[in-house]
């Protein structure tokens, strides 16, 4: 999300052998990120890759423009992917997602662009990004058995989970796997935002500020101090936490990191294999737990 923006090609190359050095294989990036330059930078850091050793995902349906105007008309749509190929220099994108659901555009027009982008070997699967429970039912049961609808990515952690009432659920039945972004609440489950805000977080940044700032309030505080006193216990870092718990959810798969450096991917990757103890597993939930009303499911 940053590449283009406040990390260069070369870290970013740098970024992308530390994670394959680790085993990770899923790229997920889009047109509308980092001012429009984040695929260049992708497709220039690949070059020093083996492109198939990636499974790589991008998005449409979101203007690369300051109102990051919703719009997943076929035109839109094709005139985006046929762009994220070039700029990232592949000959295909392993699971391509409209992101955002566009009430101006029939469902069923975003389901036969979706079959002409899988029918043309343009894409391999299809996803939808950030759609409520009730938009992932209704386009997977139009989508039946001939569009390769995949996962749905939405945003998901212990200061967000808001997804369980309805779309977790959604997504399970279907046999959908959920792709999660910031799984770290926009960088508050690491702690940094403990005793303020740093000058150099992104919380202080004119960009990303409103973005932050979300998860900056007394419920999320309550869930960070939760996470920060696991991580002492058990003498691991609140990243440590909140990643575990992310990789531990139901129903999710590939949560998504976003660093801004080599040194932040290395933190995010030094313990990815903890599993946390059930216990603690349950007093996260427990202080997390979001309020359920009918007719959300118990």
């Amino acid at each position: 999300m940053t590449w283009g923006r406040e990390t260069d090609v070369h870290e970013a190359t740098e970024m992308l052998d530390v994670f394959a050095s680790a085993g990770g294989n899923y790229l997920d990036t889009a047109p509308f990120f980092g001012e429009g330059r984040a695929e260049q930078i992708v497709g220039q850091a690949l070059q020093q890759f083996d492109r198939e050793a990636f499974v790589i995902a991008s998005h449409a349906g979101v203007r690369a423009d300051s109102e990051r105007r919703v719009d997943a008309s076929r035109g839109h749509l094709l005139r985006s992917l046929d762009a994220s190929i070039a700029q990232m220099q592949v000959d295909c994108i392993d699971i391509w997602f409209v992101d955002r659901f566009d009430p101006t555009t029939p469902v069923e027009d975003v389901l036969l662009t979706m079959d002409i982008a899988v029918r043309s070997g343009r894409v391999r699967y299809v996803g939808v990004g950030n759609y409520s429970g009730w938009q992932l039912a209704h386009i997977a049961a139009l989508a039946g058995t001939s569009i390769p609808l995949v996962a749905s990515s939405v945003e998901y952690s212990l200061v967000q989970r808001g997804i369980e009432r309805e779309h977790l659920p959604a997504a399970q039945a279907l046999g959908i796997g959920v792709v999660p972004w910031s799984p770290l609440g926009r960088g508050v489950l690491t702690g940094k935002y403990r005793t303020g805000v740093p000058a150099d977080s992104r919380a202080a940044s004119p960009v990303w500020g409103r973005f932050v700032q979300a998860h900056l309030g007394a419920d999320a505080r309550r869930v960070v101090e939760a996470v920060a006193t696991a991580a002492s216990g058990l003498g691991l870092a609140p990243i440590d936490i909140a990643l575990a718990w992310s990789r531990g959810a139901e129903g999710t798969v590939a949560p998504l990191l976003g660093p801004r450096s080599v040194g932040q991917l290395r933190a995010a990757l030094a313990n990815v294999d903890l599993v946390l103890p059930e216990e603690i597993v349950q007093a996260l939930n427990d202080v997390s737990a979001i309020e359920r009303q009918y007719p959300d499911p118990n």
